[in-house]
Parts: C-alpha cells; sequence; structure tokens
C-alpha cells in the first residue's frame, strides 16, 4: 500500500502543477486577447497587424468557454491590481 498512496500523492502533484499552468496559459491567452482588442490598427505598421491578425485569429479557434475562462482570469487579475492600486 505505501506504494500505492505514492503514486497517489505523485498523481495528484502532477493534476496540480497542470492546473497551475493552465491558469498561467489562461493569463497569457486573455492577455492577448485584451491587448488585441485594444489595438488600433490604422496607428500600426503593416507588419504588427499582421502578427495581430495571426494572434486574432489563433485566439478565435480556441472553444468558446476556454477563451471565456481566459478573459476571466485577467478581469480577475485586472481588478486586484487594481484593488492594490487604491
Amino acid at each position: 500500500m505505501p506504494h500505492r498512496d505514492q503514486e497517489i500523492s505523485l498523481l495528484r502533484r502532477e493534476v496540480e502543477l497542470l492546473i497551475e499552468e493552465r491558469q498561467a496559459l489562461l493569463r497569457v491567452v486573455g492577455s492577448a486577447a485584451a491587448l488585441i482588442a485594444s489595438l488600433d490598427t490604422k496607428c500600426l505598421p503593416l507588419p504588427a497587424v499582421e502578427v495581430a491578425d495571426f494572434v486574432a485569429t489563433t485566439l478565435n479557434s480556441l472553444p468558446e468557454e476556454t477563451l471565456q475562462d481566459a478573459l476571466s482570469a485577467v478581469h480577475a487579475q485586472i481588478e486586484m491590481e487594481s484593488a492594490k492600486s487604491a
């Protein structure tokens, strides 16, 4: 049984790491989505517009639930930072 307990503990830790990694990735995706949404493409050089279009296309290919989770993750972070500043 000790071996099984050790395996369960290792699996639990791996799942926790994956959850933490997902949260970090959601913050990156949410930040990228917020950045792309705030860009004024008329003010950007063409290469930057092309990259922004690629990022937007990639973001739009995500499942809607994942994108909503990402935006929520960033919104919560922005609110926390705003509260710290006040």
